[in-house]
């Protein structure tokens, strides 16, 4: 009886890793690889805002592929973005696994013919609740959870967002401030504006920087720190849905 074969996955990076997240984590990598990582697999990282990406001819290598957050624009034309969209095009035709966060949720909406800009509403920034559509279509990297919830606490820090989702995609997820919080297609796209792999200190951190840049105002950032401390987010329930959509538990 023969081994298994390695599962092997990519995270697309689209952000340089902070001064912070470098020291006490390593990078975001590692972030990621332990939010959806599991022992036994290969993860790759590909700093696709650094122009660093995978051979085309290589993408049939790979069983998923994780987007990252980013500080840039998915609805931007910088080189990099542009040759990403093309990217994600083709692995959408390959019906590979494509899991995008945040930034990564919004550029697999542009890239797949959907519309992304500015949020009507500014910032939002800090603890939202997620909820799920009733109605929702089989889903089963949702029906693993067992019951499942009516709606889901998750980390959030954008100022973009989703207007209009593809042709043919699902919208799974709203709030009462981001109509599309996540949204699928087929079994193979899954896009998340929340950040499931955010531990609460990464985003203390990020307030500050926004704060410091002169991003965001100070009441605002300290109202955004106030909501982390007195609630949590359900991310052991966010990884295993991540989990299940990567690992094709389908």
């Amino acid at each position: 009886m023969g081994l298994m074969e390695e599962k092997r996955y990519a995270l697309f990076l689209a952000a340089k890793d902070s001064d912070y997240v470098l020291k006490v984590y390593g990078g975001y990598f590692n972030v990621f690889v332990a939010a959806f990582g599991e022992e036994g697999e290969r993860w790759d990282l590909f700093r696709v805002v650094e122009g660093d990406f995978p051979d085309f001819n290589e993408l049939h290598k790979y069983d998923g592929f994780v987007i990252s957050g980013s500080p840039y624009d998915a609805y931007g034309n910088d080189n990099w973005i542009l040759k990403f969209c093309f990217m994600l095009q083709t692995l959408d035709a390959m019906q590979k696994k494509v899991l995008g966060i945040c930034f990564g949720h919004q550029v697999l909406c542009r890239a797949l013919g959907g519309k992304v800009g500015k949020a009507y509403t500014g910032w939002d920034i800090g603890l939202r609740r997620v909820r799920i559509v009733n109605d929702l279509a089989p889903c089963s990297f949702l029906e693993d959870l067992g019951e499942i919830p009516g709606s889901l606490s998750i980390m959030e820090c954008h100022r973009d967002e989703v207007w209009k989702v593809p042709i043919g995609a699902e919208v799974i997820g709203f709030s009462d401030k981001t109509g599309v919080e996540m949204f699928t297609i087929g079994d193979h796209i899954l896009g998340i504006q929340g950040h499931p792999e955010y531990t609460k200190d990464i985003l203390y951190n990020l307030i500050d920087r926004l704060l410091n840049n002169n991003s965001i105002e100070r009441e605002f950032a300290e109202n955004a720190k106030f909501g982390l401390e007195i609630a949590e987010p359900d991310r052991k329930c966010w990884e295993k849905i991540c989990r299940n959509f990567l690992k094709g538990n389908l």
